[in-house]
């Protein structure tokens, strides 16, 4: 009898947390549908020759479909939450449409501001440039891997691990092909401070990433380590925005060479009424020196030994350099950067709450020295609007025209027509429905 009552009493104290202050389970499910038809005129490759006037037409889709679920306690925020989300995407009427998991993560959140984030996950910090969601995109970016943190008091600090392996085989090696992400493991930390009484917000993020070279006959390969550290800094005084980064790569990239590469941007936004915010800014991303495409038909380039192009890791691309995604989203002829310089200006003005309409322009140019071409690379205009409907139900569409340089036919190897023009029109739905608690 005595084991018995120890053995209940015992138990109870295990389960008093769930027992005695579990109040609610909320469930609900959510979905993001996002369709974009695009009309190119230009080419956006690398390494291959475009005709002339080249037209390219087509529609882009995905659909998301998540579940969600929250253990809360009383008086407490949510103990447990848990997000299953799976993603369709592809090019409407294509074979090549694919079928994935685009989240499956379980949070445990342990009072006091602790909490540890384990699965697949977004990762997103502060402006999105080294790490982003990018929504833009169809698939989106997402890792598989372990959050730890700490959010209370003004701070925040993120620690997050991962390690990427292809099949769960024994005995096969350790060699990995790239899946999910190209990495063979990644360690990122991250730390914010909220200074409200200024107002300023300070970032710092540290990263070591592990990419693997080529397999050896036993199925090892060498893996090599690339770090990154950088801090970002938004000042927001009443109707001025103020944004400043700077970030720092080292190490060696996966075929060994050594990595010397940085890149510094700044950003300045004015609201002079509540209608209306004016932009300018200013990116400067480092290049590899001695920087020459051969012309086409002809092989072979400058061999380097230090890596000076910066990488833009897994950030948001398209929400800098340019709409159009020349840069960064696409490689150069070759693999290696010439870097890049982005000056640009732009303007928001909403009419009214729901319509908003956009126009910017961007200066582009390389930041290396090229051995057979100018650094200008062109001059890129951008007009855009949107309408928010409400009930997560958008529609957004834009116009992109860039006069390229001879630098930017040589470089990105496309036709001789400078002339690029790039339109779109996106529909954008994310409801969220069955939701019930008990």
């Amino acid at each position: 009898m005595m084991k018995k009552r120890l053995f209940l009493a015992l138990s109870a104290l295990l389960l008093l947390p769930g027992a005695a202050l579990a109040q609610n389970h909320l469930f609900w499910m959510d979905c993001d549908f996002m369709a974009r038809g695009e009309l190119r005129v230009g080419g956006n490759a690398a390494g291959a020759q475009n005709a002339e006037g080249d037209l390219a037409a087509f529609i882009l889709g995905r659909a998301r479909l998540a579940a969600n679920y929250q253990l809360q306690l009383k008086g407490q925020a949510p103990f447990l939450e848990v997000r299953i989300s799976g993603q369709y995407s592809g090019t409407w009427g294509g074979a090549s449409s694919a079928l994935s998991l685009y989240e499956g993560w379980a949070k445990v959140n342990w009072g006091k501001g602790f909490f540890a984030k384990l699965g697949r996950q977004p990762v997103s910090y502060d402006d999105q440039r080294i790490f982003g969601s990018d929504d833009w995109s169809m698939t989106g970016i997402s890792h598989d891997g372990l959050k730890l943190g700490y959010e209370g008091f003004g701070h925040k600090v993120h620690l997050f691990g991962a390690f990427n392996q292809n099949p769960a085989n024994i005995g096969g090696g350790t060699y990995y092909t790239g899946g999910l992400q190209p990495y063979k493991g990644l360690a990122a930390l991250w730390y914010h401070w909220d200074l409200p009484w200024i107002p300023l917000g300070v970032s710092l993020t540290l990263t070591d990433i592990m990419m693997q070279g080529e397999a050896t006959t036993d199925g090892d390969a060498p893996v090599h380590h690339q770090q990154l550290a950088g801090a970002y800094v938004h000042f927001h005084p009443d109707r001025w925005q103020v944004e400043a980064a700077f970030y720092k790569q080292m190490g060696k990239e996966e075929g060994g060479l050594p990595i010397d590469a940085w890149m510094a941007a700044a950003k300045m936004n004015f609201s002079p009424a509540d209608a209306w915010k004016l932009r300018a800014g200013y990116d400067y991303l480092s290049g590899d020196p001695d920087f020459a495409v051969p012309p086409g038909g002809m092989i072979g380039m400058q061999r380097h030994h230090v890596v000076k192009g910066f990488s833009s890791v897994y950030g948001s691309k398209h929400a800098f350099y340019g709409a159009m995604d020349f840069f960064y989203l696409s490689n150069y002829y070759g693999g290696f950067t010439p870097g890049l310089q982005n000056a640009y200006m732009g303007a928001t003005w909403k009419p009214i709450p729901a319509l908003s309409l956009d126009l910017a322009y961007h200066f582009l140019a390389t930041a290396a020295k090229l051995r057979n071409a100018e650094k200008p690379l062109g001059h890129e205009v951008e007009v855009s609007a949107g309408y928010n409907f409400g009930h997560g139900i958008s529609v957004s569409l834009g116009y992109t025209f860039m006069r390229g340089t001879e630098t930017m036919v040589i470089l990105k190897r496309t036709s001789e027509k400078r002339e690029l023009h790039w339109g779109w029109i996106m529909f954008k739905a994310t409801p969220r429905f069955l939701e019930f608690r008990r």
